[in-house]
Protein backbone atom coordinates (compact mmCIF):
# COMPACT_ATOMS: atom_id res chain seq x y z
CA UNK A 1 0.00 0.00 0.00
CA UNK A 2 2.79 2.51 0.50
CA UNK A 3 4.66 1.42 -2.44
CA UNK A 4 1.73 2.34 -4.10
CA UNK A 5 1.16 5.63 -2.54
CA UNK A 6 4.95 6.65 -2.60
CA UNK A 7 4.83 6.32 -6.35
CA UNK A 8 1.96 7.82 -6.70
CA UNK A 9 3.11 11.12 -4.35
CA UNK A 10 6.18 11.42 -6.35
CA UNK A 11 4.81 11.00 -9.84
CA UNK A 12 2.48 13.61 -9.03
CA UNK A 13 5.94 15.91 -7.63
CA UNK A 14 7.32 15.10 -11.10
CA UNK A 15 3.81 16.16 -13.09
CA UNK A 16 3.51 19.13 -10.80
CA UNK A 17 7.03 20.83 -11.59
CA UNK A 18 7.80 18.96 -14.64
CA UNK A 19 4.86 18.10 -16.57
CA UNK A 20 6.45 17.42 -19.98
CA UNK A 21 6.87 13.44 -19.57
CA UNK A 22 6.28 11.10 -22.48
CA UNK A 23 6.50 7.52 -22.20
CA UNK A 24 7.08 5.33 -25.06
CA UNK A 25 6.19 1.53 -26.20
CA UNK A 26 4.62 0.67 -22.91
CA UNK A 27 2.92 -2.33 -24.92
CA UNK A 28 6.72 -3.91 -25.01
CA UNK A 29 6.66 -4.41 -21.20
CA UNK A 30 6.08 -7.63 -19.67
CA UNK A 31 2.30 -8.52 -18.61
CA UNK A 32 2.19 -7.94 -14.79
CA UNK A 33 1.73 -11.68 -14.01
CA UNK A 34 5.15 -12.39 -15.35
CA UNK A 35 8.70 -11.74 -13.39
CA UNK A 36 11.26 -9.74 -14.89
CA UNK A 37 14.82 -7.96 -14.46
CA UNK A 38 13.84 -4.44 -15.18
CA UNK A 39 17.02 -2.69 -16.73
CA UNK A 40 18.13 0.93 -17.21
CA UNK A 41 21.01 3.18 -17.19
CA UNK A 42 21.15 5.16 -13.96
CA UNK A 43 21.21 8.66 -14.78
CA UNK A 44 18.58 10.59 -12.35
CA UNK A 45 17.12 10.23 -8.81
CA UNK A 46 14.08 10.22 -10.52
CA UNK A 47 14.28 7.92 -13.55
CA UNK A 48 13.51 4.77 -11.36
CA UNK A 49 9.91 6.68 -10.47
CA UNK A 50 8.89 6.69 -14.31
CA UNK A 51 10.33 3.09 -14.98
CA UNK A 52 7.77 2.09 -12.09
CA UNK A 53 5.38 4.46 -12.97
CA UNK A 54 4.93 3.24 -16.49
CA UNK A 55 4.76 -0.28 -15.56
CA UNK A 56 2.25 -0.34 -12.76
CA UNK A 57 0.34 -1.74 -11.41
CA UNK A 58 3.70 -4.30 -11.55
CA UNK A 59 5.58 -3.77 -8.19
CA UNK A 60 9.61 -4.27 -7.67
CA UNK A 61 12.13 -4.95 -5.35
CA UNK A 62 15.14 -2.48 -5.92
CA UNK A 63 18.76 -3.37 -5.31
CA UNK A 64 20.19 -0.35 -3.62
CA UNK A 65 23.86 0.17 -2.14
CA UNK A 66 23.96 0.31 1.54
CA UNK A 67 24.89 3.39 2.19
CA UNK A 68 21.24 4.97 0.91
CA UNK A 69 19.90 3.18 4.68
CA UNK A 70 21.58 5.03 6.71
CA UNK A 71 19.09 8.20 6.61
CA UNK A 72 16.33 6.67 9.10
CA UNK A 73 13.72 8.26 6.78
CA UNK A 74 14.28 7.66 3.40
CA UNK A 75 16.22 4.25 4.35
CA UNK A 76 12.62 3.04 6.11
CA UNK A 77 11.42 4.40 2.69
CA UNK A 78 12.86 2.29 0.56
CA UNK A 79 12.85 -0.32 2.55
CA UNK A 80 8.80 0.23 2.36
CA UNK A 81 9.16 0.09 -1.48
CA UNK A 82 11.12 -3.17 -1.48
CA UNK A 83 14.81 -1.74 -1.94
CA UNK A 84 17.33 -4.20 -0.33
CA UNK A 85 20.76 -3.10 0.85
CA UNK A 86 24.09 -4.57 -1.01
CA UNK A 87 27.87 -3.92 -0.37
CA UNK A 88 29.32 -2.60 -3.58
CA UNK A 89 32.65 -3.73 -2.40
CA UNK A 90 32.00 -6.61 -0.84
CA UNK A 91 28.23 -7.94 -2.56
CA UNK A 92 28.18 -11.37 -1.09
CA UNK A 93 25.86 -14.52 -2.27
CA UNK A 94 23.45 -12.39 -1.06
CA UNK A 95 22.99 -9.83 -3.69
CA UNK A 96 21.91 -13.42 -6.09
CA UNK A 97 20.00 -15.54 -3.68
CA UNK A 98 17.96 -12.98 -2.40
CA UNK A 99 16.26 -11.46 -5.88
CA UNK A 100 16.56 -14.94 -7.49
CA UNK A 101 14.05 -15.98 -4.37
CA UNK A 102 11.65 -13.09 -4.99
CA UNK A 103 11.34 -13.68 -8.42
CA UNK A 104 10.94 -17.55 -8.80
CA UNK A 105 8.59 -17.45 -6.16
CA UNK A 106 7.47 -14.10 -5.33
CA UNK A 107 5.18 -11.41 -6.77
CA UNK A 108 7.76 -8.43 -7.54
CA UNK A 109 10.16 -8.42 -10.54
CA UNK A 110 13.69 -6.32 -9.90
CA UNK A 111 15.04 -3.11 -10.91
CA UNK A 112 18.75 -2.78 -11.67
CA UNK A 113 20.98 -0.02 -13.13
CA UNK A 114 23.75 -2.25 -15.32
CA UNK A 115 25.27 0.71 -16.40
CA UNK A 116 26.55 4.43 -15.67
CA UNK A 117 28.74 4.08 -13.02
CA UNK A 118 32.15 2.69 -12.68
CA UNK A 119 30.80 -0.85 -11.10
CA UNK A 120 28.92 -1.13 -14.49
CA UNK A 121 30.16 -4.34 -15.95
CA UNK A 122 29.91 -5.93 -12.12
CA UNK A 123 26.56 -5.44 -12.63
CA UNK A 124 25.87 -6.15 -16.29
CA UNK A 125 26.94 -9.79 -14.86
CA UNK A 126 24.93 -9.67 -11.85
CA UNK A 127 22.22 -9.19 -14.29
CA UNK A 128 23.05 -12.41 -16.40
CA UNK A 129 23.35 -14.57 -12.92
CA UNK A 130 20.20 -13.45 -11.34
CA UNK A 131 18.02 -13.76 -15.20
CA UNK A 132 19.56 -17.02 -15.89
CA UNK A 133 19.50 -18.47 -12.00
CA UNK A 134 15.82 -16.87 -11.97
CA UNK A 135 14.88 -18.12 -15.46
CA UNK A 136 13.12 -14.77 -16.50
CA UNK A 137 13.53 -12.31 -19.05
CA UNK A 138 15.10 -8.47 -18.88
CA UNK A 139 13.22 -5.94 -20.00
CA UNK A 140 15.32 -3.21 -21.27
CA UNK A 141 14.55 0.37 -20.86
CA UNK A 142 15.78 4.28 -21.02
CA UNK A 143 15.88 7.61 -19.70
CA UNK A 144 16.37 10.89 -21.81
CA UNK A 145 15.92 14.33 -19.91
CA UNK A 146 17.25 16.59 -17.42
CA UNK A 147 19.65 15.71 -15.27
CA UNK A 148 18.92 18.64 -12.81
CA UNK A 149 16.51 19.44 -10.50
CA UNK A 150 16.31 23.21 -12.58
CA UNK A 151 16.03 21.24 -15.62
CA UNK A 152 13.31 19.09 -14.81
CA UNK A 153 11.56 22.50 -12.67
CA UNK A 154 12.16 23.94 -16.22
CA UNK A 155 10.30 21.84 -17.66
CA UNK A 156 12.59 20.49 -19.66
CA UNK A 157 10.97 17.19 -22.14
CA UNK A 158 11.66 13.85 -20.40
CA UNK A 159 11.74 10.66 -22.87
CA UNK A 160 10.80 7.19 -21.19
CA UNK A 161 11.18 4.44 -23.69
CA UNK A 162 10.97 0.52 -23.34
CA UNK A 163 12.52 -1.94 -25.55
CA UNK A 164 11.75 -5.71 -26.35
CA UNK A 165 12.35 -8.00 -23.62
CA UNK A 166 15.56 -9.91 -23.77
CA UNK A 167 15.68 -13.93 -23.47
CA UNK A 168 18.57 -15.28 -22.72
CA UNK A 169 17.53 -18.81 -22.42
CA UNK A 170 19.68 -19.97 -25.39
CA UNK A 171 22.63 -19.18 -23.38
CA UNK A 172 23.58 -22.20 -21.49
CA UNK A 173 26.42 -21.40 -19.35
CA UNK A 174 26.83 -17.83 -17.57
CA UNK A 175 30.86 -18.02 -17.79
CA UNK A 176 32.91 -15.30 -18.87
CA UNK A 177 31.37 -15.73 -22.59
CA UNK A 178 28.06 -15.88 -21.54
CA UNK A 179 27.86 -13.22 -19.34
CA UNK A 180 29.61 -11.04 -21.83
CA UNK A 181 26.90 -11.69 -24.49
CA UNK A 182 24.31 -10.90 -21.97
CA UNK A 183 26.07 -7.54 -21.30
CA UNK A 184 26.59 -7.20 -25.54
CA UNK A 185 22.51 -7.62 -25.67
CA UNK A 186 21.89 -5.14 -23.16
CA UNK A 187 24.08 -2.10 -23.60
CA UNK A 188 22.57 -3.03 -27.97
CA UNK A 189 19.43 -1.87 -26.24
CA UNK A 190 20.35 0.54 -24.32
CA UNK A 191 21.90 2.24 -27.82
CA UNK A 192 18.70 1.33 -30.04
CA UNK A 193 16.65 3.18 -27.01
CA UNK A 194 18.30 5.96 -26.57
CA UNK A 195 18.53 6.40 -30.66
CA UNK A 196 14.77 6.61 -30.92
CA UNK A 197 14.39 8.90 -27.91
CA UNK A 198 16.72 11.06 -29.74
CA UNK A 199 14.27 10.86 -32.31
CA UNK A 200 11.27 11.69 -30.57
CA UNK A 201 12.92 14.93 -29.43
CA UNK A 202 12.78 16.99 -32.92
CA UNK A 203 10.41 19.29 -30.99
CA UNK A 204 10.61 20.48 -27.50
CA UNK A 205 7.52 21.72 -25.36
CA UNK A 206 7.38 24.88 -23.66
CA UNK A 207 4.84 25.19 -20.60
CA UNK A 208 2.24 28.22 -21.57
CA UNK A 209 2.53 30.49 -18.25
CA UNK A 210 -1.20 30.01 -17.60
CA UNK A 211 -0.31 26.68 -15.97
CA UNK A 212 1.05 28.43 -13.17
CA UNK A 213 -2.61 28.98 -12.30
CA UNK A 214 -3.03 25.51 -11.20
CA UNK A 215 0.73 24.66 -10.89
CA UNK A 216 1.43 26.69 -7.88
CA UNK A 217 -1.31 25.89 -6.04
CA UNK A 218 -1.10 21.83 -6.25
CA UNK A 219 2.87 22.26 -5.64
CA UNK A 220 1.70 23.65 -2.20
CA UNK A 221 -0.38 21.10 -1.95
CA UNK A 222 2.15 18.36 -2.99
CA UNK A 223 4.75 20.02 -0.72
CA UNK A 224 2.59 19.57 1.93
CA UNK A 225 1.74 16.43 1.60
CA UNK A 226 5.20 15.67 1.36
CA UNK A 227 5.82 17.35 4.84
CA UNK A 228 3.37 15.31 6.06
CA UNK A 229 4.26 11.68 5.06
CA UNK A 230 8.03 12.95 6.39
CA UNK A 231 6.46 13.26 9.71
CA UNK A 232 4.22 10.07 9.17
CA UNK A 233 7.50 8.27 8.43
CA UNK A 234 9.91 9.45 10.96
CA UNK A 235 7.33 7.96 13.38
CA UNK A 236 5.96 4.82 11.94
CA UNK A 237 9.99 3.91 11.37
CA UNK A 238 10.05 3.34 15.34
CA UNK A 239 7.10 1.39 15.41
CA UNK A 240 6.52 -0.91 11.57
CA UNK A 241 9.10 -3.06 10.23
CA UNK A 242 9.19 -2.79 6.61
CA UNK A 243 10.35 -6.11 6.16
CA UNK A 244 6.74 -6.87 6.70
CA UNK A 245 5.36 -5.20 3.83
CA UNK A 246 7.66 -6.96 1.03
CA UNK A 247 6.10 -10.75 0.99
CA UNK A 248 8.85 -12.92 0.81
CA UNK A 249 8.53 -16.84 -0.67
Amino acid sequence: MFYVYLRGLVVFLLWVFNGNAHYHNESKILPADENYILVAPHRTFWDPVYMAFAARPKKFIFMAKKELFTNRVFGWWIRMCGAFPIDRNNPGQEAIKYPVSMLRKGDRSLVMFPSGSRHSQDVKGGVAVIAKTAKVKIMPAAYTGPMTAKGLLKGERVDMNFGNPIDISDIRRMNDEGIAEVARRIQAAFDQLDAENESYRTTKMTRHPLTLIYRIPLGLLAIVAVCLTLIFSWIASFIWNPERTVKKP
